[in-house]
């Protein structure tokens, strides 16, 4: 069966009985395949979904992961009546899944919208920051405990430093010789990289919801007004640490160049999109943070580069089985540009450092 007769066959198994269209292949992302799909109502108007085929090899309890998203999207809706949110659609059975052999397909609403990879309108920043703050904080009375590991570990930093060093010893795809400079850059930080994680297993830091995957593409904004309308790609949420959530988003937002640029010399940490970020994330959720966590932040922006260099390491290592790439280099161009980003936060750690305390200092924190 083509992917125009398997699109609307999945369609109908979750109740959508306009005429079928057409689809459009949505490029963003790394690990599911992403469809848009077309259809045209009784009275003639347009009408679009989003339906995905989840990629089982990265997410190994998909029904554990749909369970995830429909208790938070159902808790965040209950919270914002009337604004937009993500709903995803249930087949007659009351499932938020379909699964067709080794394909495991998802259907929610299509919302019109901008995304932005690299972002220039500081003002778009702050309101970045202040989205992600808004789910942190509307989901901060949310009980944890309901939630299960999408991705056990996803961001114990000593695991994945664990699944990097065996990626190295293993060497699948006997490319370990020509990324020595990089091996060796982040098993000399691993450390450092591994503090937070630290801090967790000793009770210093709380676990709370988080999304665990901020980049700033994962905020939709209105083409209008460029006011955040809904946070997506909610594979990941699950326990985690605030910090991860910052530091992810910083790391892919305050980047100079997009996550995988071969302009190595253009890498680097824009304070001021570091800046404008933070206080728009700080406003929602400053109130109930912790001092550790506060304390932290700065760090978290480098423990996150290092995290996904070596997690794209490593799988450039093992022959690229789960990040999609677009050329055979595409996960060794990764790693070499979270690996310039995070030397250059450590020569910026201060800078990053003052902007929360001054921040912070507003506020009598």
């Amino acid at each position: 069966m083509d992917l125009n007769n398997k699109l609307q066959e999945v369609s109908k198994l979750f109740r959508i009985e306009h005429k079928y269209v057409d689809y459009e292949t949505i490029q963003v992302g790394n690990v599911n395949k992403t469809y848009k799909v077309n259809f045209i109502r009784a009275d003639g108007s347009p009408k679009s979904y989003l339906i995905q085929n989840v990629n089982t090899y990265a997410f190994r309890n998909p029904e554990g992961l749909m369970d995830n998203i429909d208790k938070v999207t159902e808790y965040i809706r209950k919270k914002k009546p009337g604004q937009t949110a993500l709903h995803f659609h249930h087949t007659a059975e009351r499932s938020t899944y379909v699964q067709d052999g080794e394909n495991f397909w998802r259907l929610t609403n299509y919302v019109p919208s901008v995304t932005y990879n690299v972002v220039n309108d500081l003002d778009i920043v702050h309101n970045a920051g202040a989205a992600f703050g808004d789910f942190q904080r509307c989901l901060s009375d949310f009980n944890s405990n309901e939630l299960i590991e999408t991705i056990p570990d996803f961001h114990n930093t000593r695991q994945r430093y664990e699944q990097f060093c065996t990626a190295i010893s293993e060497d699948k795809a006997g490319r370990v010789a020509e990324v020595q400079e990089e091996i060796d850059f982040l098993l000399a930080v691993k450390e450092q990289a591994c503090k937070m994680t630290d801090m967790q297993l000793t009770g210093k830091l709380p676990l709370r919801v988080t999304h665990n995957d901020t980049k700033i593409n994962n905020v939709l904004f209105s083409p209008d007004t460029n006011k955040p309308l809904v946070i997506i790609d909610l594979d990941t949420v699950m326990p985690g640490l605030l910090g991860h959530d910052f530091g992810d988003a910083i790391r892919f937002a305050a980047n100079y160049e997009e996550e995988d640029s071969k302009n190595l010399e253009n890498v680097g940490l824009n304070l001021e999109v570091f800046r404008a970020f933070t206080e728009g994330f700080l406003s929602e959720t400053l109130e109930f943070m912790t001092k550790e966590e506060i304390e932290t932040l700065p760090l978290s922006c480098f423990v996150l580069a290092v995290e996904l260099a070596t997690r794209f390491l490593a799988d450039y290592l093992n022959g690229d089985l789960y990040f999609n790439i677009r050329y055979p280099e595409h996960n060794l161009d990764r790693t070499k540009c979270q690996v310039a980003l995070a030397k250059d936060m450590l020569t910026k750690m201060n800078d990053m450092e003052k902007i929360i305390c001054d921040y912070c200092s507003g506020f009598g924190k």
